[in-house]
Formats: C-alpha cells, structure tokens, sequence
C-alpha cells in the first residue's frame, strides 16, 4: 500500500503541478481585487475566446440617455458616448483610475436635476461637466461595490451588495440596513458558505491573508516537490557524486524534503479544507448545493445581523405606485417607500440565475423587464406570467434542469437605439430582439481594450481558462483536480507518517 500512495503521490504531484501553482497564485490575486485593480492582460496573449466579439463577453449592461440624441453605453467596456444611430463612439471614461477592473460599470444614472452618476466596482462616481471628468463621491466600506442607482423624490437611492445608502446633496451618504423578509430563517445559503470559506472572507481581511497563506504552502509544497523529483536525475547527469557543489545540492535538496514533509502536516486539515470547498463553487458539483440553507457560521462575517448580506443586485422605485421593487440572490421582494413593513416575497418569480440579476427594469405598469444568465423575460408579477422575451414565447420552466443557465446569457439590454430593442449575450453578443438585424460593429478602440488580472485570474481559478485544450470537458476539471489533490495531500500525509513512524521504532 505504502508503495502506490508513493507512486502515485509522486507522479500525479508532477502532472498537476503546473495548475496547482496556477490555482494558487490566480487564486491569491482574486483575493486582492483592488490591489491589483491596475493591471491588465493583452488579449492577444489570450485564447480565441476572450476576444471581444459582437459586443460580447458582459461587454454591455445597459444604456443610459443622457440628451435627446446622446446616449451613454456602459458594462465592462467602461463608459462611451454615442447617438441613438451608433454613427460614433466617443471614450467617455476620462476620471476614472486606469485599469480595465476600474472601468466596470454596473450602472449609469441621470438624475431628475440632471446630474449624471456611475456605479462601479470600487465607489460612486459623479459626473463634472464642467471639468468633463468623473469624480468618486462615495465608497461602502466592507464592499464598495455599487451594483445600482435609483431615485424618489428628491432623495438618491444608492444600491451595494449589502445595504441601501441614501443621500440628498452628494456629499453626505445615510446607511440603511433594509427590514427583513417575512419568514426570514435567519440562514444563508450553501454556496455562500464554501464561498467565504474557500476565500478566507469568512473571517474578514486576517482570514484572507491565512488563505493567502494557504496558496503560498501549495506553491511550496509543489516547488520543493518537483525539486526532489528533480535533484536525482541531476545528480546521476553529473555522474561525479562528490564536491562542493554536489554536496550543497544534496544539502537542498534534503532541506527541501525535511519542509515539504513538516509544512505539508502541519497545514494538512486546512489544505484538504481548502480544495473541497473549492470543488463545490463550480458545475457540475455545485448542482448539488445551489438551493440548500444553512445556519450561519457563529463568530463569523456570515454571522451579521442585516439579512441582506451580500444578497441585493438591483432596484426599482415606483413613487406612482408607492412600491419599491428589489432583486436579490433569494428572489424578488417588494416594500412600501418607507421599508416601513417587512419586505415581502413575490411568489411567482421570474427565472434568475444564481449569478443574479443584470436587468432590472420596470416597462409598464405590473411590468418588469428581467434578465440574467437565465435570459431575457417580461415578467408580470401583477397577471403572475413570464413572457420570453428573446424567444418571444410564454416562458414554460424545465423542472428537470439542474445547470441554473438558460439558452441565453444576458448580460444587458438597451431600448435607446433606432435600430430597436437590443439584447446582449455572453457568448454570442448583441442581437435585435424580433428582427433579422446586426448591432452596430465593436470599433477598434472599444473591441481592443484588456482584460483585467483579476478577471484572467478568475478564468485559470475556475478551469474556464483551459477550455481551448479539454473543449467542453473543461467544466471536469475542477472537480477531477480537486479529487488529484486530495489524494495527493492524503498520500503524502500515509507515506509521510508510515516513514516517520518507523524511524522513530528504530530510534
């Protein structure tokens, strides 16, 4: 037995070496999005498929018109100004920190006074007209992420991931943590849970850096790995076994040996921690937890009073009907314009994907336009139907589908072009939805902007990057991987302790 968990510790360790350094250093740049916000990837360097193409790829989110032939385009693409024609595209993205990460924008919003505000990544923005510049005028602390804008009165409602800000002259910002839901449990989601603990975000910014930690031991485990692996077939190259040299070789390659052992038990429980959770954060295993509720981890950032936690994407104010319409993880809820009652549920709710809500936008009365990864839908949540929008159909749910994906991946839409009511597709781009006609062409200087580190990052993490190599046996790798290592470090762990223990008898 001893003799297999050697073999194969040893020859598994030396295929799969190559991605557990990958795992760990992409994963350790996904834990400092900010810090790293500034670098970019050339896209040439990258596969075929992280070309821009047709406006695809979350090019788009949204449009905004700003004048009466003026419209603001905006997503990953950062921010361009054109016309209702698409005749030009003008770089509107002058104010903003240089980095394509720093040019997300989740929403573009003009104000009833004609001020003109962003929402991206990493604050609130205002526009200067004066200067022709944005200005940053707000940042959440926890997640400064600004997912949406909206308005009631004379009152701007300003959307994180985790609370609503209110503010009446841009300058000072009220937090408000939102009522709860009826019937709220009091539990959070399964996925969230692995989520926070894969990342070390379950404990704030020290539990971060201990997962930091945690990427730092597997490059090491698996450098000084190949390092013994190595080191024999050198010695035998030289042939001559003696010298300076060779004896300073031997010496690091038994240092290396004696560390791989010690730093690989010691961190052993959170190592194997580490690689299962991270199994269940992608298809096809995280079918299997998507829809579950646990208790809250006690003593840690899950364990937070506000239910809302990380959970809100989108919202609508409808000061006619006194109604505020909000799209979190958990559904679509509804309240007074107060938040003076506890927020209830709708109970025929449109299809959302686990990756949430992109458009969120009301179309008439009773009407709400709804897209995510599930696709595009009018949902009359008053009539209680969803109409397929792209599919221009009654939308009928498949019960026995277990990937939360629809045909469509929308990431955007926009009725402010002539040309008529567009959609945008992750893969496939921009379509006009009902007719036979093509979006305006990517010009040059947006078509050719780069990739973010932290989003190249995201796609080796989560083996999406390796789909020009394995096809559509990527989604595999992850938990095939997960299952390597662990059997690696479990191995290592039976032919570490077996020796260890023998040594000792003879001593």
């Amino acid at each position: 037995m001893i003799k297999f968990f050697k073999k194969y510790h040893k020859w598994l360790g030396i295929v799969i070496t190559i991605f557990i350094l990958l795992f760990a250093v992409s994963g350790i740049v996904l834990n400092h999005r900010e810090l790293f916000s500034s670098i970019d990837v050339n896209r040439s360097y990258l596969p075929k498929e992280y070309d821009y193409n047709n406006w695809n790829l979350a090019a788009v989110n949204a449009t905004e018109r700003v004048g009466e032939d003026s419209v603001l385009i905006y997503g990953n693409i950062g921010i361009w100004l054109t016309d209702q024609n698409t005749s030009y595209f003008q770089d509107f993205n002058k104010g903003f920190p240089i980095g394509a990460d720093n040019r997300k924008i989740s929403k573009v919003y003009k104000s009833k006074s004609g001020n003109i505000y962003a929402g991206t990544f990493f604050g609130l923005f205002q526009y200067d007209k004066v200067g022709k510049q944005w200005n940053k005028i707000f940042s959440p602390e926890h997640n400064p992420r600004i997912v949406d804008i909206a308005e009631k009165q004379d009152t701007l409602f300003v959307l994180s991931r985790s609370y609503l800000f209110k503010t009446v002259d841009g300058k000072s910002f009220i937090k408000n943590e939102l009522p709860q839901p009826v019937r709220y449990a009091n539990k959070v989601g399964l996925f969230k849970t692995l989520w926070v603990i894969h990342s070390g975000e379950i404990y704030g910014s020290i539990g971060k850096l201990f997962v930091d930690l945690m990427g730092l031991i597997f490059i090491f485990l698996s450098l000084s790995g190949l390092v013994y692996f190595i080191v024999p077939f050198v010695l035998k190259w030289k042939k001559v076994k003696k010298g300076p040299k060779i004896k300073k070789l031997k010496r690091f390659n038994n240092w290396s040996l004696k560390w791989h052992n010690k730093i690989g038990w010691i961190t052993l429980v959170f190592l194997i921690l580490t690689t299962f959770t991270g199994m269940f954060l992608r298809p096809p295993l995280l079918a299997f937890i998507g829809g579950t509720k646990v208790d809250k981890i006690p003593f840690s950032e899950l364990d937070t009073p506000n239910p809302w936690f990380d959970k809100l994407r989108r919202i609508i104010v409808d000061e006619q009907e006194n109604t505020i319409y909000l799209a979190t993880l958990d559904g679509v809820y509804k309240s007074d314009l107060t938040f003076s009652k506890k927020l209830k549920k709708f109970e025929i709710q449109p299809p959302i994907s686990v990756m949430g809500v992109n458009t969120f936008k009301k179309i008439d009365k009773g009407s709400i336009l709804v897209s995510s990864f599930e696709g595009l839908f009018v949902w009359n949540h008053k009539m209680g139907f969803v109409y397929d929008a792209i599919k221009q159909q009654l939308h009928r749910p498949d019960l026995n589908k277990r990937i939360p994906l629809g045909d469509f991946l929308v990431t955007g839409y926009s009725d402010d072009f002539n040309i008529g009511e567009v959609f945008f597709d992750f893969n496939i781009g921009a379509g006009v939805i009902g007719k036979r006609l093509d979006f305006c062409p990517m010009p040059p200087p947006i078509k050719d902007q780069r990739m973010s580190l932290w989003n190249v990052s995201l796609e080796v993490h989560t083996a999406r990057m390796y789909q020009f190599m394995f096809g559509k046996f990527y989604i595999l790798f992850i938990p095939l991987s997960g299952i390597i290592i662990l059997f690696i470090l479990i191995s290592g762990f039976v032919v570490w302790y077996k020796l260890h223990r023998k040594r000792k008898s003879k001593h």
